[in-house]
């Protein structure tokens, strides 16, 4: 009998190796094609620069500052660093599962025993000691914990790169409520003027109708402009006390505080000008975290798809373990060590109803899942790309007509206001060359903030300024930060 275990661990010894050789094998990388050029004209010939960069050539310090206190009391950030500390606990913990594990252990026993040979002797206390370690190992025949070890490493990247995006995210909603808030600004400014001119000429015009040189009808009419003028004026008003709460709950800065850097700070902030896409799609969307995300997603679902077929085929493990013991009975004392190999197990399933398959397909499918999520996420990111881009070409085409529109209108203004002081313009053409003013007026204020807000938006779509690990992993939370935290420094 002794002569046959040798051989009995020699050939499981074999088997392991054996099967060693079979792990399963993921499915294959997932493609998402990409159009070969942009379809819509890149600012300055696509000249490759940083994206991120653009907070420094704004000279804009209140935003960089509302920006880091959006990004310190955003709740999503808070979330997103969670998970990821959370998917790094989980990456170590998956790594660790290839390795063997050790176990100490210590124990201590007091208690008496009647010796059979002696009986009316008085009983004697024994005290036992023991103290040993313990191990066992998994050997990942099927790469099953390898699998699961290169799903946890997946997930990790994804939830670093999540983190960078809801940063990237935080940092574009406060940028496009920074610029929202200083165009409503620049239309209260166009507002208010408006409601004074037409309140000067409501005023002239009732001391002439009072003086019978003009018809009451005409006095009527200008009080009820200027009325108008006033009412708009307030609904103006009231929607920029509204933006200002919105920066207000995004950033966490106290309302009064804010109200006096906005108040001092320039209403006409001024952007760089734009020269940060490249011209291959598929370079400008590596630059993108949730992309990149996503692919991840497919990295681990196929990790997983490993493990689940893995754990349809024989489990391998060895055990062992060392200890030393000792007996004390009154006089007598007595240590023992002792020590242990195995046993080496083979877990082999027979049956389970179909569990294990069932879990397995359960797997493929949500690798096909995470599959065709990457390939639509891609698709997404060329959309908004390509849409920044056109409302950018946009707004630069319109942008000299809507300014040589307000000169002109001014100039009509200017000259139609003469005429009806000197009596040779009704009131009726006054108020139509004011109100073609007041509209191109706005129409610019208009255009302006849809560049400014069409540049933050290419900004978000472009990854605002996060790069793409090179080696493999995602870059550290805690090293790397995808929008600035103060100006002047980049992300």
């Amino acid at each position: 009998m002794s002569n046959r275990r040798p051989h009995a661990l020699a050939c499981l010894s074999a088997l392991s190796l054996f099967l060693t050789a079979c792990a399963t094998r993921p499915p294959d990388k997932v493609e998402a094609p990409t159009p070969a050029q942009w379809h819509v004209p890149l600012p300055h010939s696509g000249s490759p620069t940083l994206m991120a960069q653009w907070w420094q050539r704004l000279d804009e310090p209140l935003l960089a500052e509302l920006i880091e206190s959006a990004q310190r009391v955003s709740p999503t950030i808070a979330s997103a660093a969670a998970r990821l500390e959370e998917a790094r606990a989980n990456r170590v913990a998956a790594g660790a599962a290839l390795a063997p594990n050790l176990n100490g252990n210590l124990q201590a026993s007091r208690g008496n025993q009647l010796a059979a040979t002696a009986p009316n002797q008085p009983l004697m206390p024994i005290n036992t000691f023991q103290a040993g370690l313990q191990s066992s190992w998994e050997i990942d025949l099927f790469g099953g914990l390898r699998a699961g070890r290169d799903a946890a490493q997946a997930q990790l990247d994804s939830a670093d790169a999540q983190w960078h995006a809801a940063r990237i995210s935080v940092a574009a909603d406060t940028a496009l409520n920074y610029f929202d808030e200083r165009a409503c600004q620049r239309q209260l400014a166009v507002t208010v003027s408006d409601q004074q001119s037409r309140a000067n000429t409501a005023r002239l015009t009732d001391l002439a109708a009072k003086a019978g040189f003009q018809a009451p009808a005409d006095a009527a009419r200008a009080r009820a402009s200027a009325a108008d003028a006033s009412a708009r004026t307030t609904q103006q008003r009231s929607q920029c006390t509204l933006l200002r709460k919105a920066l207000v709950a995004l950033t966490g800065v106290d309302a009064a505080a804010l109200d006096a850097r906005l108040d001092a700070a320039p209403i006409e902030p001024a952007l760089p000008t734009v020269n940060a896409i490249e011209s291959v799609p598929a370079a400008a969307l590596a630059q993108r975290p949730d992309v990149y995300s996503a692919e991840r997603a497919v990295a681990t679902a196929s990790a997983d798809v490993g493990a689940a077929e893995a754990r349809r085929y024989p489990r391998l493990t060895l055990t062992g373990s060392i200890a030393r013991l000792r007996y004390e009975m009154g006089s007598f004392a007595e240590s023992i060590n002792t020590w242990q190999i195995g046993p080496l197990a083979l877990d082999i399933p027979i049956y389970d109803g179909g569990t294990r398959a069932a879990n397995a397909q359960a797997a493929h499918a949500r690798y096909d899942e995470a599959a065709t999520q990457y390939r639509s996420t891609v698709r997404q990111a060329v959309r908004e790309v390509e849409s920044a881009l056109v409302t950018l070409q946009s707004t630069n085409d319109r942008f000299d007509d809507a300014t040589n529109a307000v000169r002109d209108f001014q100039s009509s203004f200017n000259a139609t206001q003469a005429r009806y002081d000197t009596g040779l313009a009704s009131l009726f053409e006054l108020e139509d060359s004011r109100r073609s003013l007041f509209v191109s007026q706005l129409t610019l204020v208009g255009l302006q903030r849809e560049r400014a807000e069409a540049f933050v938006t290419l900004y978000r779509a472009m990854g605002g300024g996060w790069q793409r690990p090179d080696d493999g992993t995602a870059p550290a939370a805690t090293t790397v930060s995808s929008a600035p935290t103060s100006a002047p420094k980049s992300p």
